[in-house]
């Protein structure tokens, strides 16, 4: 494995160095450097300390793992590959995203999946272990969202105005109970056999990616969210 120190280097230098790189690299001593990884493709990259905004921006393929948190706009309009936070992460995660998955083990901040979009099988994933903050999924076009509230009692695990002029895609929320300020462009429903076997390769995916024990997650259900039939949003933005 290739390894790089990034003390003291800025985002272009670092980039510049990763680019040469082999397929499998380590970068080390990461403090705050931007667009880590943007457009990378063919590469595994492992990431330790904490990257600046959009990680894996454009990302085209290959992996990234980070062993702490990240910041803002990780997977900023990513195309495929997929991105592996073992911490938290900031706001708009995966931002415009239109392939590709983002799994974070802990809690995400507000406007995570804004704009995330669809195109036959270019079918994107985001999976929050832990809560997600307000405007979750906001205007979400496609793809799918999935939050399981690992931590969160009592309480819906999305904040404020989750699924704001979604027109496309899915949500699914593992809670003991619905938001109560579901905005009028989300129908809500306790999912389905159909709609559980749908995630299952997620969950599996998930539990495999942080060590954690599958059937945990079944002690409470699952809603899953679409866009309301009747929403003038999905006028507006499709064609069917």
């Amino acid at each position: 494995m290739n390894r790089i120190d990034a003390n003291g280097k800025d985002f272009r230098a670092l980039n510049e160095e990763l680019r040469k790189a082999g397929t499998d690299v380590r970068i080390e001593n990461c403090m705050g450097q931007r667009y880590l990884a943007a457009g990378m493709s063919g590469k595994n990259l492992a990431v330790q300390g904490t990257p600046g905004n959009a990680l894996g921006s454009y990302l085209n393929g290959g992996t990234i793992r980070v062993c702490g948190n990240v910041q803002d706009q990780t997977g900023d309009t990513m195309n495929a590959g997929t991105i592996v936070v073992d911490g938290s992460c900031g706001d708009a995660t995966g931002y415009s995203m239109r392939g590709g998955k983002i799994l974070v083990r802990g809690d995400a901040g507000y406007r995570v999946g804004i704009h995330m979009k669809a195109y036959r099988e270019q079918q994107p994933l985001i999976m929050v272990g832990g809560e997600a903050g307000s405007f979750l999924g906001e205007y979400q076009a496609g793809g799918t969202i999935i939050v399981l509230g690992i931590g969160c009692e009592g309480r819906a695990p999305v904040g404020r105005l989750c699924g704001t002029g979604m027109h496309g895609g899915k949500m699914f929320l593992r809670a003991a109970a619905l938001p109560a300020d579901l905005p009028p462009q989300v129908s809500a429903e306790q999912a389905g056999a159909e709609d559980m076997a749908e995630i299952d390769g997620y969950l599996d995916e998930f539990c495999t990616a942080f060590s954690f024990e599958k059937k945990s997650l079944f002690d409470r259900p699952f809603y899953v969210l679409r866009p309301n039939s009747s929403n003038p949003y999905k006028s507006l933005y499709t064609f069917n």
